[in-house]
């Protein structure tokens, strides 16, 4: 059907009713919005029913807690080289990646007196024994005249087997996760009663800081007696505080005669 109306003045009321808004041109038959938009969901949901199905992700692995695995494989060892062993194959502990060698001991397992350090130096880790370096030799010299020696009636060993880069301390995750094997090993090696050298060991033994207020004064690691002493590498620093050092290498060799 034609209109009865010119092209410009057609185009006129196109121009209008665009300045008043209309942009959109409406049907003789009207539209149902509301089943256009169900169609067109009712469509999607044709199209991803006939797409292939993506494959379910893979589960993820049950997490490793190294603090639990570090005690499965303490309490498995029966000995001490079993528990060394132990420590040679764990694989939680970062710490191992860099270090040259296990740290494990030195001494005679089995004596009455058990001295723990910290953690390895350069010398320790090249040689795999404990207090080997400059502060180790001034350890000897402290327990000789009293008759004490790593070759006769003292073992030692370490919180740590294995070095920290740049001889940095121990981080507590890393004290905690050595923590079983270290209990394990005191309850191996069976002293009579322990010396425990330095903040750090204290820490892990005793749960206490503070080692120039602890030295001295005879604490509990389970039933056992446990003396904090300076570490030897402090005394290297501090040479001042050997008169301290030296007064608790004497309450140590009082202490061993009182034990039978």
């Amino acid at each position: 059907m034609e209109s009865a109306l010119d092209w410009h003045t057609a185009r006129a009321l196109l121009e209008w009713q665009w300045e008043l808004g209309v942009d959109e041109a409406i049907s003789d038959t009207p539209v149902d919005r509301f089943a256009y938009e169900t169609a067109l969901k009712e469509q999607a949901r044709a199209k991803a029913a006939q797409m292939p199905q993506a494959d379910a992700p893979p589960a993820r692995a049950p997490q490793i807690d190294p603090v639990e695995e570090a005690r499965k494989a303490a309490n498995a060892a029966r000995d001490l080289p079993g528990l060394r062993a132990a420590l040679a194959g764990f694989e939680y502990c970062d710490l191992k990646k860099g270090a040259r060698n296990l740290v494990f001991s030195d001494g005679v397992p089995g004596a009455r007196v058990m001295i723990i350090g910290e953690a390895p130096g350069r010398d320790e880790d090249l040689q795999g024994k404990p207090f080997v370096g400059r502060a180790g030799q001034l350890l000897d010299k402290m327990l000789a005249p009293v008759g004490l020696s790593r070759k006769e009636n003292v073992y030692i060993s370490n919180v740590l087997p294995w070095r920290p880069p740049q001889n940095r301390d121990p981080k507590p995750d890393e004290i905690a996760m050595m923590q079983p094997f270290l209990q394990r090993h005191i309850a191996l090696a069976n002293p009579d009663l322990l010396v425990v050298v330095g903040n750090i060991s204290c820490q892990a033994l005793l749960g206490k800081r503070g080692i120039t207020r602890l030295r001295g004064h005879w604490d509990q690691v389970g039933d056992r007696p446990a003396l904090p002493m300076f570490h030897p590498a402090y005394l290297l620093r501090n040479p001042g505080a050997k008169r301290e050092a030296w007064a608790d290498i004497l309450e140590l060799a009082a202490k061993l005669e009182v034990i039978v």
